[in-house]
């Protein structure tokens, strides 16, 4: 296929330079205002990178969750999952993560580029206790870029407008898919006890 850009100066050419504020509002720090989107979102998106390729992920707890120490420090505990612990595994190896924080119904999301580190510090641990229950670790990141996105992305999709929400049955569920990958699996079971199973579980 034709017309493939392969280099910097072909991207250049094409999209020149950035300027004004989306030069300016890069900074190293965590600012007030910067720190006021990170304790207002409920949900942030992890990108991580290993040996054998990208991982991306999703968290989520009740806004705040991501704990602002310091203009350089964010923690953020790492809640129960599947134990495929792919950011983890990918951070003891390389320490280089990207954060995605978004807002409901706000258009602008924040992003954090840093390095971090995994700590099981008994007593850090228990200070994100949910229902209970700490966290195995708390992700310690430190922050070397920090800035916000304009709203564009979020504008075109209409992300946070309930009537381009989609209506339940329309996907197949997880137990349709899974059924599909794993012959013999149970799909019906599966769906029936996952609520419970997320009530039970989720921390």
């Amino acid at each position: 296929m034709p017309h493939f850009v392969t280099s910097e100066a072909e991207l250049e050419a094409l999209y020149g330079q950035p300027a004004g504020p989306a030069v300016f509002k890069e900074i190293d720090h965590i600012s007030e205002h910067y720190r006021r989107f990170i304790e207002t979102s409920p949900f942030v998106v992890l990108a991580t990178s290993g040996p054998e390729g990208l991982d991306c992920t999703p968290r989520g707890d009740p806004a705040g969750f991501v704990r602002v120490v310091d203009a350089r420090t964010v923690m953020l505990p790492d809640r129960r999952g599947n134990n495929r612990i792919d950011t983890l595994r990918n951070l003891v190896r390389d320490p280089r993560i990207a954060l995605l924080f978004l807002i409901p119904g706000e258009g602008r999301t924040l992003r954090i580029n840093g390095r971090a580190r995994i700590s099981v510090d008994p007593e850090l641990c228990a200070s994100f206790t949910m229902e209970g229950k700490p966290p195995r670790s708390v992700i310690v990141i430190t922050a070397e870029r920090v800035y916000t996105q304009c709203p564009k992305a979020l504008v075109r999709s209409r992300l946070w407008d309930p009537a381009r929400h989609v209506a339940g049955g329309t996907l197949p569920s997880s137990g349709t898919i899974m059924k599909a990958l794993q012959e013999g699996f149970d799909a019906e079971s599966y769906d029936r006890n996952y609520p419970q199973h997320m009530k039970a579980t989720i921390y």
